[in-house]
């Protein structure tokens, strides 16, 4: 009989490790997820990480991993007010803002998305009244 495995394990295989959504974020972000290595020092000067379920240091492990499940679903994505100081702290120049901003970029346009307003849903007396930046805000989230 195999041994049971908690939900709290990770399989780690080469697939994971080379997955496209590791070079997605990686892309998006224009940074080198591997040349973390984990000091710390993102999540010791993050003035939110009080209120992440995952710190910043953990993010990119996760995103260095290819755990986008984890990750997308995490509320620590959203809670990053990208300050920079992250940034500013990173020995090695990752720019972890970056790569929470592609993460969050990442989740919009994902297909399971059931929070947005489709623009011939908006009569055309309410679209003249928006002011054109929310528009072109909200066309940019849908697009990919």
């Amino acid at each position: 009989m195999a041994p049971a495995t908690s939900s709290a394990s990770v399989r780690l295989t080469s697939a994971r490790l080379t997955s496209p959504f590791v070079a997605k974020i990686e892309k998006l972000s224009a940074q080198n997820l591997q040349a973390c290595y984990q000091c710390g020092k993102c999540s010791a000067g993050c003035p939110m990480a009080a209120h992440m379920d995952i710190l910043p240091n953990q993010v990119i492990r996760l995103s260095q991993l290819g755990m986008h499940e984890r990750l997308l679903a995490s509320k620590a994505i959203w809670i990053c007010v990208s300050c920079m100081t992250c940034n500013t702290r990173c020995p090695k120049g990752v720019r972890i803002a970056e790569t929470f901003e592609a993460l969050r970029e990442t989740k919009l346009r994902t297909a399971e998305r059931e929070d947005y307003l489709s623009l011939s849903d908006i009569s055309p007396e309410a679209r003249a009244a928006l002011p054109p930046i929310a528009l072109i805000s909200a066309l940019r989230k849908l697009s990919s």
